[in-house]
């Protein structure tokens, strides 16, 4: 028999069924949604792989001056845009001045002492043709003498000829073959002379000489100094961090601002090694910025991968063998190539965050580069002018000190000086690889 509070519990609810359904679709949309992801992934991110520590990165190039001086103006402040060749920080040229003008003036007299000893050269020859014509006539005496003495010596017995006279003639030849003796001695005393002159001009001429050369050099070094006292941006670009002031003295090699090529930026993004298996070379790469947002996006391919990665080039590297160690899972930087096009509509500058991913689908590509650039990567003629000044100046004083024409002496100039370097340039050293490896 039951009980009326049996009889009164309720019949099993009704929700059950609607419950179970309900976590029948939950469960059914997240195997939907992980079976989407899933696909998507496959299909989708499976082919990418993306990183957010990338940074822009530019050829930073520091103006510094190639000799101390003290600086009189400045033509150029942070932010200014300046072209190649544009003159930056002017120094004192007074002692460089005063320096090249002692240069030229030593050139100068060693040009007229060469000239000297080329004209020494010409009265040598003559001597030794004098003391040459000396001989000659010394040795016709001697044998006209010697024909005297022969012709008397038997008229002496005979009384024809007296003994006076005989021991006359007798002297004469002796006096006679003593002059001989003494221009024989002249003659070769000139002729060393001579061979000695030669051989301080021997296998040259006035302008090629040594000792010309020598003070040329002088007066080269002494130009491109008095040049210098200007210094020149040695590309276009954007001047950053000066820190030179006016009335400054600076020394050879002080940074005093930076030059920055915007137009040549590239970036440097920085990936896990776990996500370097499939990264290659000309892979496309897809980079946004964060000064501009998702709404501007770049386009570049991978230029190259680093050689290693960021902690082994550090300046204080990791001691992973010590017993505290713990795995950091390492970086390699990845050079990204940007669109020129791309760059000039949305300039970028150093150091700003951007955002890679890399299609890495495309497979055939290397992972090391193996063929070695066609040409330099970067390279500037604004100096080119300072050395043409300089042997232009060092031609001119050849040319009046010697009385050529300057084009002789520029042109004999560039033979000297181009010699050396084309054998150094021809015999390059075999052995340097191992010296160092010692």
């Amino acid at each position: 028999m039951t009980s009326p509070a049996q009889n009164n519990n309720p019949a099993p609810s009704s929700a059950n069924p609607a419950r179970k359904k309900a976590l029948a679709a939950v469960a059914a949309i997240v195997v939907l949604g992980g079976a989407a992801y899933g696909t998507y992934w496959a299909l989708v991110l499976n082919h990418f792989e993306t990183t957010d520590n990338a940074y822009v990165q530019a050829n930073v190039v520091q103006v510094t001056p190639q000799i101390g001086g003290t600086v009189l103006a400045i033509q150029a402040d942070d932010t200014d845009h300046v072209k190649a060749g544009q003159s930056l920080v002017r120094l004192d040229p007074a002692d460089t001045k005063v320096a090249l003008e002692q240069a030229e003036a030593q050139l100068a007299q060693t040009v007229r002492e060469v000239r000297t000893l080329y004209a020494n050269n010409r009265v040598s020859q003559a001597q030794v043709a004098l003391r040459s014509a000396d001989l000659t006539r010394a040795k016709a005496d001697l044998s006209r003498l010697q024909e005297d003495v022969d012709r008397r010596q038997p008229l002496v017995a005979t009384g024809a000829v007296g003994r006076e006279e005989f021991q006359h003639v007798s002297s004469q030849l002796v006096a006679a073959r003593s002059t001989v003796a003494a221009a024989e001695s002249a003659l070769q005393a000139a002729r060393e002379q001579q061979l000695s002159g030669q051989s301080l001009t021997e296998g040259t001429t006035p302008e090629e000489h040594p000792n010309v050369l020598r003070a040329a050099a002088r007066v080269r070094e002494t130009a491109l100094a008095m040049q210098r006292t200007d210094l020149l941006s040695p590309v276009d670009g954007y001047v950053a961090r000066r820190n030179v002031q006016l009335g400054q003295r600076v020394q050879a090699g002080a940074p005093l601002m930076s030059v920055i090529s915007l137009d040549q930026v590239w970036v440097e993004a920085n990936f896990k090694e776990s996500q370097l298996a499939r990264l290659r070379l000309e892979q496309p790469v897809e980079l946004t910025a964060d000064v501009y947002g998702k709404k501007v996006v770049y386009h570049g391919v991978i230029e190259g991968l680093g050689a290693g990665t960021g902690a082994a080039f550090a300046l204080l590297p990791a001691q992973n063998a010590t017993g505290n160690w713990i795995k950091v899972v390492q970086r390699v930087p990845v050079r990204v190539k940007l669109d020129p096009k791309e760059l000039a509509e949305h300039p970028l500058r150093v150091g700003l965050s951007m955002e890679a991913k890399v299609d890495i689908s495309r497979t055939e590509g290397r992972v090391l580069s193996d063929a070695a650039r066609p040409a330099a990567t970067m390279q500037t003629a604004v100096f080119d002018q300072d050395a043409a000044a300089a042997d232009a100046r060092v031609s001119g004083i050849i040319a009046r000190n010697l009385g050529i024409s300057p084009a002789k002496a520029a042109a004999a100039l560039a033979h000297a000086t181009s010699a050396p370097l084309a054998v150094s340039a021809a015999q390059p050293a075999p052995h340097a690889t191992l010296a160092l490896a010692h």
